[in-house]
């Protein structure tokens, strides 16, 4: 166990990086979608997307990664094409990561506005997820 909380640690810290390192447009977007795609494809994490039971981790995480989900959802909805009706969050999405990526960004562009408190999120979303793979904050 200890050799794949390892591995696990490092994709988090690699797929965290590149969050960080991102440049300002839509390969920023990108990387947080494969940073929350990962986080939520590892089974190590399971527990923070669980319901409320016990040993359940999800409040540590909701109010900080619903805004992550949102543009992760965008990303894999950009190129759809549906009759489908998939909610205004979700068009708003679709419409703002559209413009971002045709480089046509202005501050009236939600997503775009808030890329720094993304980031920052995002690194809260790691931080939080690390120290619950080191066992660091004492409820692992």
């Amino acid at each position: 166990m200890e050799s794949n909380s390892k591995q696990v640690r490092q994709m988090l810290a690699k797929k965290g990086g590149k969050v960080r390192e991102a440049p300002e447009g839509f390969a920023f977007y990108v990387s947080l979608h494969d940073f929350i795609e990962y986080i939520e494809s590892t089974p190590s994490f399971e527990v923070f997307f669980k319901g409320r039971g016990k040993g359940s981790r999800a409040k540590d995480l909701a109010p900080k990664y619903f805004v992550l989900k949102q543009v992760y959802q965008g990303i894999e909805d950009i190129d759809l094409r549906t009759t489908d009706d998939l909610g205004h969050d979700r068009y708003v999405a679709i419409r703002e990561l559209g413009l971002i990526r045709k480089k046509d960004i202005s501050e009236n562009n939600s997503f775009w506005k808030r890329r720094e408190q993304l980031k920052k999120v995002a690194g809260e979303v790691h931080k939080t997820l690390d120290d619950y793979l080191s066992g660091a904050d004492g409820k692992k």
